[in-house]
């Protein structure tokens, strides 16, 4: 098997490399790369100017909707979750109140495992908001009592109901924050 002389003399494409009808072409969507006769890329400045102004700012409050927040207003926002996973609803014709806890924790262990895992959350801003290690503890019991208990078909989801571990959680760091001096 022998070779042709154009085989020889010209040198393999690129995949990125079209065949073109001049030594300047014009870039076509999603074609990849413009090369100039020397083989060099040529940048597109269109796309540049673009990604320049694109810039991740997470100290600004536009970017970090709960960076600047005030103690008052952390604990707002932790009351309002509590009573949302705990006293949302009201069971119809009776005086029972339920939450979000008590509906996703039907679903079973993962639902359980998805609330246990919120009220963590919980339990981590109310540390991050100074509470000490001993109401650090019992928050971390009540939500150990209640994801332990929840995990138990159609009884734990009633004990989840009647617990509420968040409710109880936020009103003991409530009352530890009122017996602190403001600053």
């Amino acid at each position: 098997m022998t070779m042709s002389n154009d085989d020889i003399i010209m040198p393999k494409r690129f995949r990125t490399e079209r065949p073109s009808h001049g030594p300047y072409r014009a870039r076509a969507p999603g074609r990849g790369p413009v090369i100039d006769q020397d083989g060099n890329e040529i940048p597109d400045p269109g796309m540049r100017a673009q990604f320049e102004a694109f810039r991740f700012d997470f100290g600004n409050n536009a970017a970090n909707p709960f960076a600047n927040l005030t103690r008052e207003q952390r604990l707002a926002r932790l009351d309002a979750i509590a009573k949302l996973l705990d006293v949302a609803f009201i069971l119809p014709g009776t005086n029972i109140r339920y939450g979000i806890d008590g509906l996703i924790g039907l679903i079973p262990i993962v639902g359980d495992l998805i609330t246990t895992a919120i009220s963590l959350w919980l339990v981590r801003e109310a540390r991050a908001l100074g509470a000490p290690w001993h109401i650090t503890a019992r928050m971390l019991a009540n939500v150990a009592v209640d994801g332990v208990v929840g995990m138990v078909p159609l009884a734990g989801d009633a004990f989840d109901v009647m617990f509420r571990a968040n409710v109880r959680n936020v009103k003991m760091l409530k009352k530890w924050m009122d017996k602190q001096p403001r600053i």
